[in-house]
């Protein structure tokens, strides 16, 4: 936590609003995406889903292949603790609904479902579009997909297995989007880097989730950052944004939501 912090107020220093962009690209992105402040008839969608889920007392058991929680290392866990403590924040669910409306991802891959807060924003923000979500744990995994299907959500599916066994097997040859949101450790996110770039494409957007998660994570991220096939990163202290552009000027970015 104190890593976090330390991290947190050196970013407030550094991150500026879309008045320090000099770059079209990223200028349009944050003013019209990150930055719309548009009422969306999904948003109450949104946030019921998540509400329903911190009402649930439910309890399911898991099996956790990534670094585990933080607030419990009991492997039978109440669903409403789930969402209070892992997944996406409303804030965040948002805007990645918004993302997805503004860049009409076809492919979406999210590497940890968990409870399925960020697959069932994705999936809103296209519904013509596909997102395909690999969660580690099978109850975990089960739940989230019928809580989707109850929720009339239709393009989205859960595959369950470890990240590196199930990446080689999709069946995608590019993939527009990917979300980066289990296993949060240097190597893990490395590797799934490395396997998933050779089906990335010239718009392909990848997020990094909890980039300030622990100093492995930031070392991570830092390395990303240097890759010679990533040209545009966008530093928002809870995801870090990696675009492939080759038109773009290789240039990092630190901004403020």
């Amino acid at each position: 936590m104190l890593y976090q912090i330390q991290q947190y107020l050196k970013y407030l220093k550094r991150s500026t609003n879309q008045h320090g962009v000099h770059s079209p690209f990223v200028y349009n992105l944050v003013t019209a995406c990150f930055y719309d402040k548009k009422k969306h008839q999904d948003y109450s969608r949104i946030s019921d889903y998540k509400r329903a889920l911190l009402q649930n007392k439910n309890t399911i058991e898991i099996t956790d292949l990534g670094t585990g929680s933080v607030y419990t290392k009991s492997n039978i866990r109440h669903i409403n603790s789930i969402a209070k403590n892992s997944g996406a924040s409303l804030k965040h669910a948002k805007l990645l609904f918004r993302l997805n409306q503004y860049f009409q991802f076809n492919n979406s891959l999210e590497l940890g479902t968990s409870l399925g807060v960020s697959t069932h924003a994705i999936a809103l923000g296209n519904t013509k579009g596909k997102i395909t979500s690999i969660e580690g744990c099978p109850k975990i995994a089960e739940f989230s997909s019928q809580n989707l299907k109850d929720k009339n959500i239709t393009n989205a599916e859960i595959l369950v297995g470890d990240f590196s066994t199930v990446i080689p097997k999709l069946n995608q040859d590019t993939i527009d989007f990917v979300l980066f949101d289990g296993n949060h450790n240097k190597e893990s996110t490395l590797e799934y880097f490395e396997l998933l770039l050779p089906k990335i494409h010239n718009n392909t957007v990848f997020i990094f989730d909890d980039i300030y998660w622990s100093k492995g994570m930031t070392e991570a991220w830092e390395i990303i950052k240097k890759h010679s096939k990533v040209k545009v990163t966008i530093d928002t202290f809870q995801y870090g944004f990696v675009f492939f552009r080759q038109e773009q000027v290789k240039e990092h970015f630190t901004i403020r939501l």
